[in-house]
């Protein structure tokens, strides 16, 4: 039930999330000031943060997703099922977020 509610939640930050990407690509448009304005939030510690926040809300609906395509399907209605998916969605998508993150930085030279 909470990871259900996590899903709704991720959701819901997801769109904001979109916003922020939004954001980024319209300041890239527009010209180096805008998009030096937009890095240099998305730089900051506030700014990585929702950033990471914004990873990991979409990594872990993207696994919670999964976990619902596999219940449409008509698999994993016992309760050890529902509770390996349930963990198994959770630890995915934390395990994803860090494995996007690790490679964004070995990619980007930590910047």
């Amino acid at each position: 039930m909470a990871l259900s509610i996590v899903h709704r939640a991720t959701g819901l930050a997801l769109y904001f999330g979109t916003l922020l990407l939004a954001w980024w690509l319209i300041a890239a448009a527009t010209g180096p000031t805008a998009y030096a304005n937009v890095q240099a939030f998305t730089g900051s510690a506030i700014g990585r943060l929702i950033v990471f926040g914004y990873t990991w809300a979409l990594m872990h609906h993207l696994c919670s997703g999964i976990r619902h395509f596999v219940w449409d399907l008509g698999y994993g209605f016992k309760a050890t099922e529902r509770e390996a998916l349930t963990w198994g969605a959770l630890v995915a998508g934390i395990t994803l977020t860090v494995l996007v993150w690790i490679i964004a930085y070995a990619v980007g030279g930590g910047r």
